[in-house]
């Protein structure tokens, strides 16, 4: 399946590397705003077409008719302009951008739900490291409240994630509800100027009530393993933790009617494909996106044999 790919930044070049060892797809094009910036440059490198002028020069490029699938990895005001062009054109999108115009998507809880979509949403990192674990918690008991910290390396944010966060924000706030399974979702977003950089870290503490401890904590231990798959770097940082809260302590979800808290503290180190190892945010990111994209290209695989 031939892709093509909006943003020369970062994320979008650690894409670019993820996307040409993989064996489901096929990267034809690259598209970014600044003719100097390195992720052109490698691409091509690589033999990809490329352009300077956003997602209009996509469009112009020769080849741009025989791409099945864009990744978008600009900013989230960007995205809706690509979007409509695209749209224009008939090609399916998968959006790293929290602008949020498709469904959430996250790949081991409901991608099979939404492969059908024109504009798959990849929430956020942090909602790519967390909401798996909010899923897991949900699957063995009703989730009242669920927040979650992503702690990230400063050195790894770069223009396109300072500029989204109140973006971050909402949309993995509403994801964590939505794909989750929450009541009530909350996100919060730590940049850590430490020296040197810390790899990603992420906690998700969940609100329940009386739970079965060994089966909550069996659910995460399997959904930490399905993120590994594609995710090498992700792992529980230390065994899920419970903690009985008593009646007639204020809660976050507005009752004192006591509960447990689910406390799940977790890692995510990148594979350095082009970013550094310490970027595990944006890791996850690109594989979430990656894992979709080729899910996607198995899918068009099966209905090519059936229609054969």
């Amino acid at each position: 399946m031939k892709i093509a790919i909006i943003g020369s930044g970062n994320i979008g070049t650690d894409l670019m590397f993820k996307a040409l060892l993989s064996e489901k797809v096929e990267v034809v094009a690259m598209a970014g705003i600044d003719p100097d910036s390195d992720g052109l440059a490698r691409a091509r490198r690589r033999g990809v077409a490329t352009t300077h002028e956003g997602v209009e020069g996509l469009v112009a490029l020769p080849g741009f008719a025989d791409v099945d699938v864009v990744l978008d990895a600009t900013s989230a005001g960007a995205h809706v302009h690509n979007d409509r062009v695209l749209r224009a054109h008939g090609k399916r999108v998968i959006d790293l951008t929290p602008a949020a115009l498709g469904p959430y998507v996250v790949p081991p809880v409901n991608l099979d739900a939404h492969l059908g979509e024109r504009n798959l949403n990849m929430v956020t990192c942090g909602g790519q490291a967390t909401i798996p674990i909010v899923a897991a918690v949900a699957a063995c008991t009703p989730v009242r409240y669920a927040e979650i910290v992503a702690s990230i390396a400063s050195r790894s944010a770069g223009p396109g994630t300072r500029a989204n966060i109140d973006e971050f924000t909402e949309t993995t706030s509403r994801a964590i509800e939505k794909v989750g399974g929450a009541a009530r979702g909350k996100a919060i977003i730590i940049l850590n100027p430490a020296e040197p950089p810390l790899i990603m870290r992420d906690t998700v503490y969940c609100l329940v009530g009386e739970c079965d401890e060994a089966a909550v904590t069996r659910s995460v231990a399997e959904m930490v393993a399905r993120v590994n798959e594609y995710v090498p770097g992700y792992r529980l940082k230390q065994g899920v933790q419970f903690e009985t809260v008593p009646a007639g302590e204020p809660l976050p979800d507005g009752t004192r009617t006591g509960g447990v808290k689910v406390s799940v503290f977790l890692e995510v180190e990148g594979a350095a494909h082009y970013l550094p190892a310490y970027a595990g945010n944006l890791d996850i990111m690109t594989s979430a996106a990656l894992r979709t994209a080729e899910r996607l290209a198995d899918r068009a695989e099966r209905a090519a044999e059936v229609g054969a």
